[in-house]
C-alpha cells in the first residue's frame, strides 16, 4: 500500500492532436521503435519508472480501441518488481498502475485540440476525477511522457526520487527542453496547468473577430474570420504553450541522447542509430495486456 505522506504523481500521455506526416492507417503513437515495442508502450513504461500512481492517456474515441487492445487496463511498477525479489512472496508486493483513457471534450475538437492541449486536458481530468474519489489520491503534480520523443528510460529511473518530489523537473538535451518544442519529458503542478490553459485561450483565435469599422457603441461589432485563421490553437506548437520562467538549475535534467520521431525523417534517423539497440521491450511481468475483471455485465434484455 502507498503511504498517504508520499507524493502523488499522475502520468499524462498526449495522443489526441493534429495528425503528423506519417499518413498511416494506424495512429501516429503506434509507430514501432524496437522489436515488438511501440512508441505508446515506451511512454507508458517511462511513466511507470517515474513513479506515477496513475497513467492518463488522452486519446479520442476512434483512437482508443486499438491503443487499449495493446496496453490493457494497467501496468506494473518495474521498481516494485525489483524490490519484491528480496521478499518471500514477491507477487504480493507488485504495485499495479491503472491506465485511464480520456477523450478530448467535443467542444474542443477541431478548435484547440493540439498535443499541448491534450496535456492540459488530461491533467484537468486527472485532477477532477481524483478529487471526486478522495483527496488522498488527488495528484499534486503531473509527469508528461511523449510517444513522439525517445530517451533512455534509465535517465528517468535514476531521477525517480527527484521527479516524485515537490520540485518541477524538465528534461533537457543539448540545452533544449519542451519549451523549445522538443518532445522531452517534464513535470508541472496545478498552478502551471492554469497558466498553460490561459496561454492557449489568450493566444488562440475564435470563429469571430472584432470589426473595427463598426462603431464601438454597437454590441454586434463582430465579423467571421477567414477559414484559415479560425481556431489557430489547433496548430499550436509546444513552445507556444509551455514555458517555465522560474526554474532552478537543479530542476533541469540533462540526458545523454534524444530522438524526435514526430516525423518520418526523425523516425528513420532513430532506427538507424546505435542508441536504438538500447531500447528493448520490458518483460511481460511489467508490460503486457493486463485487463481488469468487470464489476458488472449489462446483458441484453436485462
Amino acid at each position: 500500500m502507498y503511504s498517504q505522506r508520499t507524493y502523488y504523481l499522475a502520468g499524462i500521455i498526449p495522443v489526441a492532436g493534429q495528425p503528423l506526416d506519417f499518413n498511416f492507417p494506424w495512429d501516429d503513437c503506434l509507430q514501432p521503435i524496437s522489436s515488438n515495442y511501440l512508441a505508446i508502450e515506451k511512454a507508458v513504461v517511462d511513466c511507470a519508472y517515474a513513479g506515477c500512481r496513475t497513467i492518463w492517456i488522452v486519446c479520442n474515441d476512434d483512437q482508443q480501441p486499438l491503443i487499449k487492445h495493446r496496453l490493457g487496463d494497467w501496468v506494473r511498477d518495474p521498481v516494485s518488481i525489483h524490490m519484491s525479489k528480496r521478499t518471500h512472496y514477491p507477487d504480493q508486493h507488485y504495485k499495479e498502475i491503472p491506465i485511464m483513457y480520456v477523450p478530448i471534450h467535443p467542444n474542443d475538437r477541431d478548435k484547440r485540440d493540439c498535443l499541448a492541449w491534450s496535456v492540459i486536458h488530461g491533467a484537468y481530468i486527472a485532477d477532477w476525477v481524483s478529487r471526486t474519489i478522495s483527496r488522498w489520491v488527488t495528484p499534486r503534480k503531473f509527469f508528461v511522457s511523449w510517444p513522439h520523443g525517445i530517451i533512455d528510460t534509465a535517465e528517468i529511473k535514476k531521477r525517480r526520487k527527484l521527479v516524485n518530489s515537490d520540485k518541477r523537473t524538465v528534461f533537457s538535451y543539448d540545452g533544449k527542453t519542451v519549451c523549445d518544442g522538443e518532445y522531452l519529458p517534464f513535470s508541472f503542478n496545478l498552478n502551471d496547468m492554469k497558466r498553460f490553459k490561459n496561454a492557449v485561450r489568450r493566444k488562440g483565435t475564435g470563429k469571430y473577430e472584432i470589426d473595427h469599422t463598426v462603431p464601438t457603441k454597437n454590441p454586434w461589432n463582430l465579423k467571421p474570420r477567414p477559414l484559415e485563421e479560425r481556431y489557430s490553437a489547433r496548430f499550436f506548437n509546444l513552445e507556444d504553450v509551455f514555458s517555465f520562467d522560474d526554474l532552478k538549475e537543479e530542476e533541469i535534467l540533462e540526458v545523454d541522447w534524444y530522438y524526435n520521431i514526430s516525423s518520418w525523417e526523425g523516425l528513420c534517423e532513430y532506427l538507424g542509430s546505435e542508441e536504438r539497440k538500447k531500447i528493448i521491450r520490458e518483460p511481460k511481468i511489467v508490460l503486457s495486456r493486463h485487463t481488469s475483471q468487470p464489476m458488472a455485465v449489462n446483458e441484453e434484455g436485462s
